[in-house]
């Protein structure tokens, strides 16, 4: 909100607004980015709200009614940027057939804003303490296979089932927000849930903890990608594990297909350094190569990792800097050990 003030006459109860607008933003991020796949949307239509509420801060009516009226800015604020655009989704979702693990399959690159983009727990989720199973249903619902069924649901009915199922609003809360009938707001949650559904993603997220076995797991993979031993990564995953890279349109499955592309146009990750992230409700660790001068360190992906009864299931590699720059991440980290 740095520079909004300026915008607007000072009052005492504008002085006042302004930490009070700041104490909703991470749940407010949290809220865009399941409506809009992508982080980096996220946070521009927070700061739309931001402004917009600013800007509109006489018609707000009463103190407790704060959380409320930003929630009706921001889901406006969302359908807005969602009219008449296509749903993000990950390369696996976007093409039938998967690739030959071959250079020539990097041919084919996504057009910007057609893949979902991850998030930090700590830019989406909620800080400290609270009921653990409201938790694991907030950590499930930022799960990229989570929000890619999302992607299947109108923004109406996203919204709807997003503030029902993952927010807990009651209906006659969700109907006020999005000016319609209870009526309408339930007929609306019983059709997101039934697409949610098909898209076997469950009507809601499912609560779940990220156990001590999936922190071994991910050590354990991470050890093997640094060392680059792939009969140790193999090890790792099920036999039909599945492998994508946005921004290329190129997806693998098997382990012996990912096996060939980690040893042929995947070697240059030979020598990596890594490092675990908390991301979206995935395992996860960011990925350094040693391509700069002098074998410098260089950003390179963010992967997430899904595991299921002890193998990796799917890995998804987000190649680019710019992930590195909204994480916090430094572009060129000097580890103590080489």
């Amino acid at each position: 909100m740095t520079g909004v003030i300026s915008e607007r006459p000072g009052t005492g109860e504008a002085a006042d607004l302004e930490p009070r607008l700041a104490e909703h933003r991470r749940e407010l991020t949290g809220y865009c980015y399941r409506m809009l796949g992508s982080v980096f949307d996220a946070e521009d239509a927070v700061q739309e709200t931001m402004l917009r509420a600013w800007r509109s801060l006489d018609k707000l009516e009463g103190s407790g009614a704060l959380r409320s009226w930003l929630y009706r800015i921001a889901t406006n604020v969302c359908l807005d940027s969602l009219d008449g655009r296509k749903r993000r989704a990950l390369p696996v979702d976007l093409s039938a057939e998967p690739s030959a693990p071959v250079p020539a399959s990097l041919a084919g690159v996504l057009a910007d804003g057609a893949w979902l983009e991850p998030a930090l727990d700590r830019q989406v989720l909620p800080s400290g303490g609270g009921d653990p199973a409201e938790i694991a249903v907030q950590r499930d619902s930022v799960r990229l296979a989570f929000l890619a069924a999302l992607q299947h649901l109108p923004p109406r009915q996203r919204a709807v089932l997003i503030l029902r199922d993952v927010l807990r609003w009651r209906a006659d809360e969700v109907a006020v927000l999005l000016e319609t009938t209870v009526a309408a707001a339930n007929s609306a949650l019983q059709r997101a849930r039934a697409t949610m559904a098909a898209q076997q993603a469950g009507p809601a997220p499912a609560p779940r903890e990220v156990g001590d076995d999936q922190a071994e797991l991910l050590a354990r993979y991470l050890d093997a990608f640094a060392r680059y031993d792939i009969d140790a990564l193999v090890a790792l995953l099920h036999e039909d594990a599945v492998m994508d890279m946005p921004p290329f349109a190129m997806w693998l499955r098997s382990s012996a297909d990912i096996a060939t592309w980690f040893l042929g146009p995947g070697a240059e990750c030979r020598g990596s350094h890594v490092v675990p992230l908390q991301l979206g409700g995935n395992p996860a660790f960011a990925q350094w190569r040693p391509s700069g001068p002098g074998g410098s360190f260089e950003p390179w992906a963010v992967h997430a990792l899904e595991f299921t009864d002890g193998k990796v299931t799917r890995m998804t590699a987000f190649l680019g800097p710019r992930l590195f720059e909204a994480f916090g991440l430094p572009l060129h980290p000097e580890p103590a050990a080489r």
